[in-house]
């Protein structure tokens, strides 16, 4: 049967969304800093892909990074210290429909959360991943993350950091099932935006390491890679990211890098003078554990009802020579 004009419209309506749509809460994160330029381009991407806020959740750990369920109008889970991805993984299993993204910062996935981190890596569950890298603690005011360079004179390193940073790409890039690792700077919104839209069209547990500006803590960190564009180093290829004509313009330090290419997906990734900007690493063959597992499946209404009696069964106290009128099974 032909659906009526008036029900067409309506459900064209619904169907649709606008930027403020997924515009929550006021973001609170001090001028200037990185952060803002993330939520922009993930809003805009939720707006461009039309994602329906009901079946879009954002999961987070904690730190500034983290506050980002709070500023987009979905669905949210604001976890606790390092706790991010077992979290979203427990969502994708149960609802594997469901869209998932996950927002965490350098110390809250680098450091607490870095056991979560290497396991959510070989499980390469269907989810986008922002890492926002500013290279230290910043919502706890100015300590020392694992990415934090060495000499970094902070409240928890006065004499200066004795270790060489942490490099989020070549740790990812160096785990097993790795599926999509790319690298984005907040300064050219263009190619943060292009490279968070291949993310999340890659299915797997697609990580973007985002070196993001803290204007609080450390104001002057990357002021010569803004001042000269050569310092940023543009990875192009068909498979990757193509360029506009005034981007390119900008920025002519390019190189063509076939993302299929682990082992030079590698090196790349170990350069940091000038900054890899790009899709690194994909491989779109590895498998999803969600598939793996056949997640959802076993999660209907009666099966929930049957698990939870069983477990309510265990410590049931039953009148003496009584059963108990239904076994769960």
């Amino acid at each position: 049967m032909t659906m009526p004009v008036t029900q067409c419209l309506l459900k064209l309506h619904e169907d649709h969304h606008n930027l403020e749509d997924y515009q929550g809460g006021v973001p609170r994160w001090c001028s200037g800093c990185g952060d803002n330029a993330i939520l922009a381009a993930v809003q805009r991407l939720c707006r461009d892909e039309d994602l329906s806020p009901e079946r879009t959740v954002f999961v987070s750990g904690i730190g500034c990074s983290s506050r980002f369920p709070h500023y987009m109008k979905t669905y949210g889970f604001h976890g606790i210290h390092g706790r991010a991805f077992p979290v979203a993984e427990g969502i994708k299993m149960a609802r594997p429909d469901l869209t998932v993204f996950v927002n965490t910062g350098d110390g809250d996935c680098c450091s607490i959360g870095a056991g979560h981190w290497i396991h959510a890596i070989r499980y390469n569950m269907n989810m986008t991943v922002m890492l926002h890298d500013n290279h230290v603690y910043g919502l706890t005011k100015k300590q020392a993350s694992p990415t934090s360079p060495i000499g970094f004179k902070s409240n928890t390193t006065p004499r200066g950091s004795y270790l060489n940073a942490l490099n989020p790409l070549t740790v990812t890039l160096g785990v097993q099932n790795v599926s999509f690792v790319a690298q984005a700077v907040d300064w050219v919104p263009e190619v943060l935006y292009d490279i968070i839209s291949a993310a999340y069209h890659h299915r797997g547990f697609s990580f973007v390491r985002i070196i993001q500006r803290c204007p609080e803590f450390l104001p002057k960190m990357f002021e010569s890679w803004l001042a000269d564009p050569q310092k940023t180093l543009l990875l192009t290829h068909a498979n990757g990211l193509t360029l506009t004509p005034e981007l390119s313009r900008t920025y002519k330090n390019q190189l063509a890098h076939d993302p299929s290419n682990i082992d030079r997906a590698r090196e790349i990734a170990s350069g940091e003078d000038p900054i890899p900007v790009g899709i690194l690493y994909r491989n779109p063959e590895v498998p999803c554990y969600e598939d793996v597992r056949h997640a959802g499946q076993m999660r209907t209404p009666e099966h929930i009802r049957v698990g939870l009696e069983a477990e309510l069964d265990r410590f049931t106290v039953w009148p003496k020579n009584a059963e108990p009128a239904q076994r769960a099974v």
